[in-house]
C-alpha cells in the first residue's frame, strides 16, 4: 500500500475504562480500523486530563487514577477517514463513553509497509 500527499488525520480521546461490551472502547477503535483497512492505528495513554466533567486523571501516586485519558490517532486518506466516522460514533454512542474526535490535515511524507511472511 502507497500513501502519499494530503490526508486525514482521526484523533479520538477516550478513557481507559471505557468498555463497548466486554472489551475497552480503544482495542474495539483499533480493530474496526483494521478492519476497515485503514494504513495503520496508535493509542497513547496520558499521563494527566481532563475532559466535560472537569474531573482530574492524573497518575501521580498521591491521586492514583485507573482511567487515565487515551488518544487513538489514525491517518489515512481523506475518503477512508470519513467513511470510518460512524463507525467510531455507533461504539462511542454503543459504549455511552464521553469522549472527542478530532481532524486534522496531515501531509504523509513517506508510508510504507511491509509485507510479512
Amino acid at each position: 500500500m502507497k500513501i502519499e500527499g494530503e490526508s486525514k488525520l482521526l484523533r479520538i480521546f477516550v478513557g481507559e475504562t471505557d468498555r463497548h461490551h466486554s472489551i475497552n472502547v480503544y482495542e474495539k477503535i483499533v480493530m474496526e480500523a483494521r478492519k476497515a483497512g485503514l494504513a495503520g492505528a496508535t493509542v497513547f495513554k496520558g499521563i494527566m486530563g481532563f475532559g466535560g466533567t472537569s474531573r482530574i486523571h492524573t497518575s501521580k501516586i498521591l491521586r492514583l487514577s485507573e482511567d487515565l485519558p487515551l488518544i487513538i490517532e489514525i491517518v489515512d486518506e481523506h475518503a477512508k477517514i470519513e467513511s470510518f466516522l460512524p463507525i467510531v460514533d455507533r461504539i462511542m454512542e454503543e459504549a455511552n463513553s464521553g469522549g472527542l474526535i478530532t481532524i486534522e490535515k496531515a501531509e504523509i511524507i513517506k508510508y510504507k509497509s511491509v509485507k510479512i511472511e
